[in-house]
């Protein structure tokens, strides 16, 4: 078994070349997410994480936003490449939104005054642990996907679109769809460089 999770780890990569057509059902996509975002660890079983999946015109939507959005901030002479980059998002089938509700995280730093400071970023390690989870999850079905921080230019636009709680704080945006290239080969630092066993 711990063969099959390391080679659904391996296969796991940041894929641009997306399409709309379906791989799952609906209904399959959401099932999927609900089973990562009840089964992945969070610091004092916190279960902070809270997650929007996106499909069909609820994806296009968000992109679209995403570009009216970053047309005002990048500079016309260079936009092109940045939409661009945005049309190969809104090419795919749907998207997941990750947030980190900050009312669990300010109630626990109430509650463990000791650890107040650590909070937030354990919060941040169980959201990166869910986005791998999902993202793994997808690659195994066959589905390309990459990870995208937009936050928090983006964040005011979507909390109005979705009706987000405003508690809620906006981590990361994982745009999916069927894989129409691969990626390319995959380079490593040496692991001696990374790796240390005491024995």
């Amino acid at each position: 078994m711990s063969n099959e999770f390391l080679t659904a780890v391996k296969k796991r990569r940041s894929i641009y070349a997306i399409s709309k057509e379906a791989i799952l059902s609906d209904e399959q996509i959401e099932a999927l997410v609900g089973e990562a975002v009840l089964n992945t660890p969070s610091a004092f079983n916190s279960q902070s994480a809270r997650v929007i999946v996106l499909l069909n015109e609820q994806h296009d939507k968000l992109w679209n936003l995403t570009e009216e959005t970053l047309k005002q901030i990048v500079p016309a002479d260079s936009f092109e490449a940045t939409a661009q980059r945005i049309a190969a998002f809104r090419s795919g089938y749907g998207s997941v939104l990750f947030f980190e509700d900050q009312s669990v995280i300010e109630g626990l730093q109430e509650q463990f005054a000791s650890y107040k400071d650590n909070f937030p970023l354990w919060s941040l390690h169980s959201s990166g642990m869910l986005q791998f989870v999902v993202w793994t999850a997808l690659e195994a079905e066959g589905y390309g996907a990459s990870l995208q921080h937009y936050s928090p230019l983006i964040d005011e636009q979507v909390a109005k679109e979705w009706d987000v709680p405003s508690t809620w704080k906006l981590i990361a945006q994982l745009p999916f769809g069927k894989v129409t290239a691969p990626a390319g080969e995959k380079t490593f630092q040496p692991l001696d460089s990374r790796l240390k066993v005491f024995k």
